[in-house]
């Protein structure tokens, strides 16, 4: 008799739980509020990283640790970390990567592309924003490729990184009285800008705004979706990019 009690007063409290569910959510709300801190207190002191996140993943008792644009996972209790991409065993979707990209993203709008080198091709009405150094070769190859891009404003974001003449043909570039036609003949044509002076350039706020958004190399590119990619890629692809930025913009 005392079990069938025991077990009638586990369901009646269940039940006054979901009845009295404003009283009762704020208390599991605050016990994974607890978990999620203790595991970013404890990531961050035993790797002395900033952790940025702490997310209770779909798969049971593991957690999503993130750092920036990087992510390991681990459990409620933080004693080990994994570090890797987690694939899920009934889609084959990689979860990891589809998470870095969507943690990645950066809404168009909020770049200042009044800082930047601005090309137009065609109407220009697809937009790309790229971090890129003056001396980057993946750099000049992407330059090229948008010869066969149509219909896009490309803006590139000064990123000089690469080497101690980087910052000297960056600033001749923007300082030029045409920035577009001076960066077009360095990237395309191998023609070194020429020395020009102007009272201030925009370098040092963009190299800590490429910093701030976790741009590691150049190229780096932000498109009008807010999705982004890292390095060179070919004008079929750029084109098949920016063909679905224009189909999601659309549908918004």
């Amino acid at each position: 008799m005392k079990l069938h009690l025991n077990k009638w007063a586990r369901l009646k409290a269940l039940s006054v739980c979901c009845m009295l569910g404003l009283a009762c959510s704020p208390l599991m709300a605050q016990e994974a509020t607890n978990t999620t801190d203790n595991i970013k207190a404890a990531i961050a002191s035993a790797f002395e990283v900033d952790v940025t996140a702490v997310e209770k993943t779909p798969y049971e008792g593991i957690y999503e640790v993130q750092m920036g644009a990087n992510i390991v996972y681990t459990t409620e209790k933080a004693d080990f970390v994994i570090a890797g991409n987690l694939i899920d065993a009934k889609t084959k979707a990689d979860v990891t990567s589809e998470r870095v990209a969507k943690l990645s993203e950066v809404p168009f709008d909020t770049l200042p592309i009044e800082k930047a080198v601005k090309r137009v091709i065609g109407n220009g009405e697809r937009k790309v924003a790229i971090f890129e150094d003056p001396n980057c070769g993946y750099c000049k190859k992407l330059y090229k490729e948008f010869e066969e891009v149509d219909n896009v404003t490309v803006y590139t974001f000064l990123m000089p990184i690469l080497a101690p003449d980087s910052m000297v043909k960056a600033k001749n570039i923007w300082c030029a009285k045409d920035q577009a036609q001076a960066w077009g003949n360095w990237m395309g044509k191998n023609e070194t800008p020429p020395a020009a002076e102007c009272e201030e350039t925009p370098i040092s706020s963009l190299l800590a705004l490429g910093r701030d958004l976790g741009v590691q190399g150049t190229p780096a590119m932000f498109f009008g979706d807010g999705s982004r990619i890292n390095g060179y890629m070919p004008a079929k692809n750029i084109n098949e990019v920016l063909d679905k930025q224009s189909r999601v913009i659309s549908q918004n």
